[in-house]
């Protein structure tokens, strides 16, 4: 009799919905996300269309960042360190950074962000430095209060790389955006919801399973505004989908309260 293999133990992540209007300025127009193609030599969801994000690293837990997040008295310290990962990703990924010079209410402006851009991203990109580094250094406040929480997922039990993932969503500051519009590569995008759905039912892209039923989610907000305050409004359930066999059938499934559109799909053979 073989014994049963162990299910491998989800690591802490963070991924970030970062959203804007389709038309710059005009908050009633759709919404778009940044995403991200993932690299195809990774192999997990290689090629795959996902949002930003990552593994928590130590510093985002570092003790010194409390006194320098937005809102953090609100917050408790295990859900602090999942937001902050948010901001790092958010700047890795994208090169938008929600901070603020600290004692200031506004977002850093595009013209401070290019140094901090240039002196700090690769560097964090790299491991050649920490969120701490680059807080104290910049003297900034972390804007964790503009994370707002999106999700809970879990890894299967099944898959061999398991992560315990918060979602969070946020507006890009709108200034930011437009220092960046110009020099994208090619393995990014700012896509609709339902855009990025419907290309991928045309096989033009790869959605994961738990990419796919937040994009439904963000699809429902349809604006900016839309979609942050029926995040606020929803009760987060922690999604850890599971298949079951019918009729010869695979299909996985997800809890039936976690408020998505639809509750399993049948998995290829």
């Amino acid at each position: 009799m073989t014994e049963k293999k162990e299910p491998a133990p989800p690591r802490p992540a963070t991924t970030v919905l970062l959203g804007r209007p389709s038309k710059p300025g005009d908050m009633a127009s759709p919404l778009e996300v940044f995403m991200v193609v993932r690299h195809q030599q990774i192999d997990a969801f290689s090629g795959a269309l996902v949002f930003p994000g990552g593994k928590l690293e130590d510093a985002d837990g570092d003790a010194r960042l409390r006194a320098r997040c937005g809102g953090a008295d609100k917050i408790g310290d295990e859900e602090l360190k999942f937001r902050i990962a948010g901001v790092r990703e958010a700047f890795e990924e994208c090169g938008v950074l929600l901070a603020r010079k600290r004692g200031q209410r506004a977002v850093i402006a595009a013209a401070d962000l290019l140094a901090i851009e240039k002196k700090w991203r690769a560097k964090l990109a790299k491991d050649e430095a920490s969120i701490v580094d680059l807080v104290e250094a910049e003297d900034l406040e972390l804007a964790t209060d503009l994370m707002v929480p999106y999700a809970h997922w879990i890894t299967p039990t099944f898959a061999p790389k398991r992560f315990d993932t918060w979602f969070f969503l946020a507006e890009a500051p709108e200034d930011q955006i437009a220092l960046h519009d110009g020099s994208e590569s090619v393995d990014s995008v700012w896509i609709g919801a339902q855009a990025a759905i419907d290309e991928a039912a045309q096989g033009k892209r790869t959605l994961v399973h738990a990419t796919l039923k937040n994009l439904e989610l963000l699809a429902e907000g349809k604006t900016v505004a839309g979609a942050i305050a029926a995040a606020g409004n929803r009760k987060i359930v922690t999604v850890q989908p599971w298949v079951e066999t019918r009729d010869g059938k695979r299909f996985l499934h997800i809890p039936a309260d976690a408020g998505y559109r639809t509750l399993f799909r049948e998995l290829p053979k």
